[in-house]
Order: structure tokens, then sequence, then C-alpha cells
């Protein structure tokens, strides 16, 4: 399975109803597929970090198994614009 930081980005924004998406593959620094991603979507709203981490993790189940590293930051839409004027 090829994986590319835009298959991921898209597969996130559909399946989360994200409004903003970063993907960085960050395999050129590790020995083997590895990405870090940010996800902003009003589906976190009311969850914990690990059940928001769970959201993630369920939408990409059949590709993790193919990333040796992942990295993921998760925030509301509240969160994400707080962050942005600091």
């Amino acid at each position: 399975m090829e994986l590319s930081a835009e298959y991921l980005r898209e597969k996130l924004r559909q399946d989360l109803e994200a409004e903003h998406v970063e993907v960085e593959d960050t395999t050129l620094n590790r020995c083997a597929t590895s990405f870090r991603v940010l996800v902003v979507s009003a589906k976190f709203e009311g969850k914990p970090l690990l059940q928001r981490h769970r959201l993630v993790n369920e939408c990409l189940a059949e590709e993790l198994p193919h990333i040796h590293a992942f990295e993921q930051k998760t925030l509301t839409p509240e969160q994400w614009t707080r962050q942005r004027q600091e």
C-alpha cells in the first residue's frame, strides 16, 4: 500500500468532517513511513484527547499497520481559532 500525505489528508477530511487537516510526511527523517497530522473537527467537541485520537485511528485503521510512526494533534474549531490567535 502506497500512502501519501494527500491521500491521508483527504480521508481524514471526509471521514471526520474536518474543517482543517494538515499532513506532513516525515519519512525522510526516519527509517520507515511516518506522518505528522493536525486535524480540526467539530466531531472532537466534548471528547477527551484519547477519544479524539481513537476517532483518527479508526478512520485510518487500514492505513496504520503500514505506517511506522504516526504523530497526531486533534483540535476543536474553537481550540484551533484560539491557537492561531496566540
